[in-house]
């Protein structure tokens, strides 16, 4: 049994760290939670790993659970870390961005996060 866990602790410390590397959103424009006073007319999302665009995808729903994107979801050619999708002009309200996308090196990232977009006041 000894030799078992000897041979198990030996297998996972030689493992490379990257083998348990999956890629996270690092930054994201909205911000997660953003309260904003416009529509802006694109999601861009940059995370910490390079995407496979084939596998790649975001999207915006509205409160009613309508997608509300123009369906142009994208990794940039220039910067391969980055996804972004265009939307139309939103009216105030609530808004999720959800994504599911895939690294190179084969994980997935599926998650959503909220923002909002507030009544101007005149």
């Amino acid at each position: 049994m000894a030799r078992i866990c000897g041979a198990l602790v030996s297998l996972l410390l030689l493992t490379p760290a990257f083998a348990w590397a999956h890629a996270y959103l690092v930054k994201s424009v909205p911000a997660r939670r953003a309260s904003l006073l416009s529509s802006p007319s694109k999601i861009q999302l940059w995370f910490n790993e390079r995407l496979e665009p084939r596998f790649s995808k975001v999207s915006v729903i509205d409160e009613k659970g309508a997608q509300v994107d123009l369906g142009d979801a994208q990794v940039s050619a220039e910067d391969p870390k980055q996804l972004s999708i265009g939307i139309r002009p939103l009216a105030p309200g609530r808004y999720i961005v959800q994504f599911r996308v895939l690294s190179v090196d084969g994980h997935i990232a599926d998650q959503s996060f909220p923002f909002v977009i507030r009544e101007s006041r005149q």
